[in-house]
């Protein structure tokens, strides 16, 4: 199985980490590209640790950069084979770092952006031990006619702005429409004039959402 290279940053407490908040990139990026979300989000839980691994398989669609999967083809059902295979390898670099940090199986959240997103919605909802947050910005959900394969209903945060482009809201609307619909708790954040990015009001519900999911 393919090993995933990581990028870490924290506890901002310097102390010993008691949760892992695993951040994982859009296509054409790397784990760089999240990382510095960090130190925003440590400043609300100055114990946690924060990883954001590079997604498995280099961009296609230019020389730099990775992806999780190809969008190339955005058939539904090649999206839903190719966050499918990728997902495996996720689930492997989540259970490495919380046994690396001697962390226990569920002291642990998953954020991601575009690609990101639609990876940690896919693989979050079917760990065997529920992450305490799951944190999707600008993304979509990919195979929601599969959600009955889910084995948790870990709570979800959607985050999308309204000018995206490249990525549009009405995915996030449909995916909490969805996930609603299969039980899952969800809260929502569309920012009206937002493109394909994250902002301050985003950034603050994100790190609301994380201490609540811990319990801070």
């Amino acid at each position: 199985m393919v090993e995933l290279h990581a990028t870490r940053w924290g506890p901002a407490s310097g102390g010993i980490p008691k949760q892992l908040i695993v951040l994982c990139h859009g296509v054409g990026a790397d784990g760089r590209d999240l990382i510095d979300l960090a130190p925003h989000w440590g400043a609300a839980l100055p114990d946690a640790a924060f990883t954001a691994p590079d997604a498995p398989e280099p961009y296609d669609g230019a020389p730099m950069g990775r992806q999780w999967w190809s969008i190339g083809d955005r058939d539904p059902a090649r999206m839903a084979n190719g966050v499918a295979k990728a997902r495996p390898l996720l689930d492997a670099f989540i259970d490495a770092e919380l046994a690396r940090l001697s962390l226990p199986a569920d002291a642990y959240a998953l954020m991601g952006f575009s690609q990101g997103a639609m990876m940690v919605l896919y693989a979050g909802l079917r760990r065997a031990t529920p992450p305490r947050a799951i944190l999707a910005y600008s993304g979509a959900l990919v195979a929601p006619e599969q959600l009955a394969d889910r084995t948790n209903s870990a709570p979800v945060l959607l985050v999308h702005g309204e000018s995206d482009d490249v990525v549009p809201a009405f995915r996030s609307r449909d995916a909490a429409t969805a996930l609603r619909a299969a039980g899952v708790p969800v809260e929502t954040v569309f920012t009206a004039g937002l493109g394909h990015s994250i902002d301050p009001h985003g950034l603050a519900k994100g790190a609301a959402i994380l201490r609540t999911g811990f319990g801070l």
